[in-house]
């Protein structure tokens, strides 16, 4: 099976973006299962109920989350009702979840939401190896094969160690969050697909979607201006990964930033 994965939706031009390639990219590819990182989608950074809506629209079957996806309050009952809506499984919340089981008909995804420690103080997460241990034994009692991992992270350091630490035992290890690709896409020692950032899907001529001389004058002369995304033409970054139905293991991984 063939599993499209999309890096942070980033801005309501990503979300048009999103809609308008993520169908041209499932077809073309010939996709089975589509995740989406959406948690900096919504005007206001974060995601609302808004978003989650266009972005099912767009195709996903999975949108997952990230430092900011619980900002917004009016997503917050949306991670109770729909399941297919994660949070980071390593963050205290009263809402939601960072684990959820797709059903494929012949075969069903465990789709597991992480975040990571370094560099990360609000929220602050729990230790995001032994989380995966947990959601990793509950979606092999759940019978699924097939576990992709989305490792919300700012460290290359820590994304790295968690695809060694779940290689071969994981179908696919792909960082989000630093909304830059990384060009290390591939197969690790033991099976699992792995790539440590899927990139953004967002406006281009800008600093990780938001507008150049905002983080300029922020780094320059230690302005604090409210962030504003940029404006003008996006990409839309990703990755699809393989999969083998009988063991669960990647058998062919490649990255992708359309224009």
């Amino acid at each position: 099976m063939r599993v499209l994965c999309i890096g942070d939706v980033c801005s309501p031009a990503g979300v048009q973006k999103a809609l308008k390639y993520i169908p041209k990219i499932k077809k073309e590819k010939n996709c089975d299962c589509v995740i989406v990182n959406g948690e900096n989608s919504s005007e206001h950074n974060a995601i609302t109920e808004n978003e989650v809506s266009l972005l099912f629209c767009a195709g996903a079957d999975v949108i997952t989350g990230g430092n900011h996806t619980l900002r917004q309050q009016s997503v917050h009952p949306v991670l109770d009702k729909n399941p297919f809506v994660l949070r980071p499984d390593n963050i205290k919340s009263d809402y939601g979840s960072g684990y959820c089981l797709l059903d494929k008909g012949r075969y069903q995804v465990a789709v597991i939401n992480l975040l990571g420690q370094v560099y990360i103080e609000n929220p602050k997460a729990s230790n995001p190896f032994l989380c995966a241990d947990t959601l990793i034994k509950q979606a092999k009692n759940d019978g699924a094969k097939i576990i992709i991992v989305d490792f919300h992270a700012e460290a290359t350091s820590e994304k790295k160690a968690l695809g060694f630490y779940l290689d071969g035992v994981v179908s696919a290890v792909f960082g989000t969050h630093t909304h830059i690709q990384t060009s290390d896409i591939g197969i690790l020692e033991k099976g699992t697909g792995y790539i440590t950032d899927l990139g953004m899907t967002g406006p281009e001529n800008s600093v990780l979607g938001i507008k150049k001389e905002i983080i300029i004058d922020r780094f320059r002369d230690g302005k604090s201006d409210k962030f504003m995304f940029a404006e003008g033409e996006c990409i839309i970054s990703g990755c699809i990964f393989d999969i083998d139905e009988k063991t669960g293991l990647c058998i062919n991984a490649e990255s992708f930033c359309y224009r």
